[in-house]
C-alpha cells in the first residue's frame, strides 16, 4: 500500500492555473509551488507581478518558485533581487545556461552567497550541477532541478541521472535535488525509490493519483467495459 503523504520525496505543484492553485494548497502531501513563463502563458497571465503576489497571498507557508525571464546578467541579477523581495518563502528560479548557451552559475553563486534562496532550473547534465555547486556555499538553501522526463524523451534512463547529480551534491546539506518534467504518476514513486528530494507534478498528473493501489484485476474489468460501451455506443459493425 502506496501512502502518497508518507514519501521521502516532497511533492511540489507544478501550474499556473490560480484555482488548481487554491485547490491544492491544503493537501498535505503538496509541501510547495512551482511556476514559469510558459505555464503562466498557458494560463493566460498577463501581468507577472501582480499573479506571483496573488499567489504570495495565498500560499504564505510553504515554499514557492518563480522564475526570472531575463536574458542577460544585468537584468537576471535585477529581476532575482527584486523577486526574492516580495517573500521569505521564495525561491528564485534562474535557468542554468542563458539562449547563448553562456552558463549563469557565476551569478547563481553570488546571489546564493547574499543569502538569497536560489531554484537553478533547465538542469540536464552533470556537468551543469558541478558547475553550480563549484560557485555557491554549503548554507544557503538551493534547488537544482533536473529535467528527468526531457532526459528520458531522449532515451536516456532518468533514474541513472538523477542518481550523479544526488551522489555529487551529497557535500551540500543545502542542496536539494528536485525532479522536473514529470511524465506519469509512478515517477513521484521512482524518485522516491533513488531518495530525490523534491518532484514537481503538474494537476494532470496528481489528479491521477485516484487511482493510486487501485486493485488491478478491478481496474481491468472497468477497461474492458470502457472499450465494450464505446463500441456500442460508435455503433460499430463488421
Amino acid at each position: 500500500m502506496i501512502k502518497i503523504n508518507k514519501l521521502k520525496t516532497q511533492i511540489f505543484l507544478d501550474g499556473a492555473n490560480f484555482s488548481d492553485i487554491q485547490k491544492f494548497k491544503e493537501k498535505k502531501y503538496i509541501t510547495g509551488f512551482t511556476t514559469n513563463p510558459s505555464l503562466m502563458k498557458e494560463a493566460g497571465v498577463k501581468n507577472y507581478k501582480n499573479f506571483c503576489l496573488k499567489i504570495l497571498n495565498t500560499i504564505k507557508k510553504k515554499d514557492v518558485s518563480f522564475e526570472i525571464f531575463a536574458d542577460d546578467l544585468k537584468n537576471i541579477e535585477f529581476q532575482a533581487r527584486e523577486i526574492a523581495s516580495w517573500g521569505k518563502n521564495i525561491y528564485v528560479k534562474i535557468p542554468v545556461i542563458n539562449t547563448q548557451n553562456k552558463c549563469n552559475s557565476g551569478l547563481i553563486g553570488k546571489l546564493n552567497n547574499d543569502g538569497i534562496k536560489i531554484n537553478v532550473t533547465a538542469v540536464f547534465t552533470l556537468d551543469q550541477t558541478k558547475r553550480i555547486l563549484k560557485k555557491i556555499n554549503k548554507k544557503t538553501p538551493c534547488i537544482i532541478s533536473i529535467f528527468a522526463g526531457r532526459i528520458a524523451d531522449t532515451g536516456v534512463d532518468p533514474l541513472v541521472e538523477i542518481k550523479k547529480h544526488i551522489m555529487i551534491s551529497k557535500k551540500y546539506p543545502n542542496v536539494k535535488i528536485l525532479w522536473a518534467s514529470v511524465r506519469e504518476p509512478f515517477n513521484i514513486m521512482q524518485a522516491n525509490q533513488i531518495n530525490c528530494h523534491i518532484i514537481t507534478v503538474p494537476p494532470s498528473i496528481l489528479k491521477k493519483l485516484k487511482v493510486l493501489n487501485k486493485n488491478l484485476e478491478k481496474y481491468s474489468i472497468e477497461t474492458v467495459k470502457m472499450f465494450y460501451k464505446d463500441a456500442k455506443d460508435s455503433g460499430f459493425k463488421i
